[in-house]
């Protein structure tokens, strides 16, 4: 965190008594990375054990990220649940609408077939549509231009892992949200605070 955004997000904590500011107070970067690493090992561990009961695909890269942002700044707009939710969302449809304007609905993946021009074409176009569109509609999150990727390289195509891609995004938001509350942190239900009221 640079100095600028640690200062704006110590002075928007006012009240606050979590785990989270408890730890970065009195152990500056190493314990906020302790916060990270605990509440991020079990969330991503949470959707492992889904994942494994379920013999679905619940368990993909671009949780990670997710997970990174929500622990490391959970009070921030790009973290909360509606932001994380449809940034997700919106990157699922994009991908697969690449697929779709590619020609690449029915071809195997690019681990299988390789990078071609269709899939250049693709990837990119899914990404930067993407984040242009979460920026127009005030729901950015960073994370979801991986989620994105994963359906335009061909990764997740079929409907069944789409709704896998899906439930996973929601499954992990869910987890945090409960462990967050559960250590203290008071992270909005859905929007931030500063837009609720909107």
């Amino acid at each position: 965190m640079n100095s600028a955004d640690e200062q704006g997000w110590r002075e928007g904590r006012t009240g606050r008594t979590d785990l989270h500011l408890w730890l970065l107070d009195r152990y500056d970067v190493r314990g906020e990375a302790f916060y990270v690493l605990l509440t991020g090992a079990f969330a991503l561990a949470v959707n492992g054990f889904a994942a494994y009961f379920t013999k679905q695909p619940l368990l993909f890269p671009s949780l990670s990220p997710t997970v990174f942002a929500i622990f490391r700044q959970p009070l921030s707009k790009d973290a909360s649940p509606r932001n994380t939710v449809i940034g997700h969302f919106v990157a699922i449809a994009v991908g697969f609408a690449a697929l779709y304007a590619f020609g690449l609905l029915h071809h195997p993946s690019v681990l299988q077939e390789g990078v071609t021009l269709a899939r250049i074409g693709a990837a990119s176009s899914s990404a930067a549509v993407s984040e242009a569109l979460m920026i127009l509609i005030r729901r950015p999150h960073t994370p979801a231009g991986t989620t994105t990727l994963l359906v335009s390289l061909g990764l997740f195509t079929t409907p069944g892992q789409l709704d896998s891609l899906a439930a996973g995004i929601v499954l992990v938001t869910v987890v945090c949200w409960i462990l967050n509350r559960c250590l203290g942190v008071p992270v909005p239900l859905w929007s931030p605070r500063q837009e609720a009221a909107e």
